[in-house]
């Protein structure tokens, strides 16, 4: 029987949201008490808070939203692979280590532990490195970082 490892970082008020976007946020609705047998919320977030995938919406006017995406390429086999300390890009040579036959799907760690507050200073894909994973039969990259871009990059390579 095959088993579910999620690796997602807790979601909550510590998580750094990307400059402009909707923190985390939660706010109680009812609570246990009198005449409430339970505790209710209200969560406001955005959806690119935490782990998360960026729906096609997301760069193209029209796209499917999340809903809409078949969850096939995100279960299945993984290779999680320690990047820590690369540098601004993981670039191939930080992950040839672990690539010798991968299975289509890929996360890279480049994060000792999860970050409290926005920096620009994050680790971000390398073009050449998806490349690189591409043709290696990789079809989905995840990354532990803010983005799998570079925080200034206007043309998300």
């Amino acid at each position: 029987m095959s088993r579910l490892w999620d690796i997602s970082p807790v979601l909550g008020p510590a998580t750094p949201p990307f400059p402009g976007d909707q923190a985390y946020e939660q706010r109680w609705t009812a609570r246990i008490g009198p005449g409430c047998p339970v505790n209710l919320s209200a969560l406001t977030l955005s959806p690119h808070l935490g782990a998360h995938a960026d729906a096609p919406l997301h760069y193209a006017d029209g796209a499917p939203a999340i809903g809409e995406v078949s969850l096939a390429p995100y279960l299945g086999p993984c290779r999680v692979i320690h990047a820590i300390g690369c540098g601004p890009l993981v670039r191939p040579e930080h992950l040839a280590h672990a690539l010798h036959d991968p299975p289509p799907r890929v996360l890279v760690r480049t994060c000792e532990r999860a970050p409290t507050a926005w920096s620009e200073e994050f680790s971000a894909y390398a073009p050449e490195t998806i490349a690189r994973l591409a043709g290696l039969g990789v079809r989905l990259v995840g990354i532990d970082s803010q983005s799998i871009d570079p925080a200034t990059s206007k043309t998300l390579d």
